[in-house]
């Protein structure tokens, strides 16, 4: 009998009959998705679990500590959370549920003290806590929320680092991030930038990029950062920006302070730059 002539309730049996067989086969194909096919997978899947069970953790042990903050510092931490991205969130967390003071602490200033703002890339991460231990008691040393990156990104973002109210010092860095960007553009957005900055600071400090390890695989080439220097040397200039020099700085130490093949420091090349950047933005201030 054709299909067309069959009863719905025929139909339905002779579709169930046909589907029975393969039933039991289709549930053990779904009961085998996801399964490892081999000890380094089954190794890669348990670690992959872990992780995410850790993160779930810390993450509900930031909630919980977040929740009892001042109103204050709560903001921050939306700030930080809304800012600092996949790769710097989950680390601000585990420092901050474990209690270690980072770049990103919270500052509540003394109004008695001067206001500054650092800006720059990871490598002014890295010198913030020791320039605010430098600082300490005769300045609050706020960061930027972010990897501030390269200035494609400052152009962006420059508000929310900027946050509320006036600075009395601007210490900032872009170049490491825009060792590929090209000179036009890069010295245009800079400019831009450095126009925006004057207009919330009393002084506003240029700190030049630090060098970098020759790397052509990774098409990073140490004479593009001494490029961008001297296009941002230009501007410093023409702007009259005071200049904070830390290529030349520690150039001469980055066999004992700079990590190998990398664009970033051990402690004691963070501890060198962040004294050489409070002494600049004590100069700006005018003050021992």
């Amino acid at each position: 009998m054709p299909h067309s002539l069959l009863r719905p309730a025929t139909l339905l049996l002779f579709s169930t009959q046909l589907l029975a067989p393969m039933l039991p086969l289709r549930a053990a194909e779904d009961a085998r998705k996801g399964e490892p096919t081999n000890a380094a997978e089954a190794a890669a899947q348990q670690a992959a679990a872990k992780k995410l069970e850790a993160e779930k953790r810390v993450s509900e042990a930031y909630s919980a500590l977040v929740s009892k903050l001042s109103p204050e510092e709560q903001q921050w931490e939306k700030v930080l959370q809304e800012n600092l991205g996949g790769f710097y969130l989950p680390i601000h967390k585990s420092d901050k549920v474990a209690g270690r003071s980072t770049a990103w602490d919270f500052v509540k200033d003394d109004p008695k003290l001067p206001r500054v703002l650092l800006i720059g890339d990871s490598v002014s991460r890295g010198y913030t806590q020791a320039t605010r231990k430098a600082l300490e008691g005769k300045a609050n040393v706020h960061r930027a929320p972010a990897n501030c990156g390269p200035t494609a990104a400052g152009v962006q973002k420059l508000d929310i680092w900027l946050g509320e109210g006036q600075w009395d010092v601007i210490h900032f860095n872009f170049g490491i991030h825009d060792r590929a960007t090209p000179l036009p553009d890069y010295q245009s957005r800079l400019e831009s930038i450095i126009e925006r900055l004057k207009k919330r600071a009393r002084h506003v400090v240029w700190a030049t990029t630090t060098p970098i390890p020759e790397d052509p695989a990774k098409k990073q080439f140490a004479a593009s950062i001494v490029e961008r220097n001297a296009a941002a040397a230009e501007l410093a200039k023409k702007h009259q920006l005071p200049v904070d020099d830390l290529f030349t700085a520690i150039t001469p130490h980055l066999a004992e302070l700079q990590n190998p093949n990398d664009v970033h420091f051990n402690p004691a090349g963070y501890e060198f730059l962040g004294l050489r950047v409070a002494e600049s933005i004590q100069k700006a201030l005018g003050t021992p």
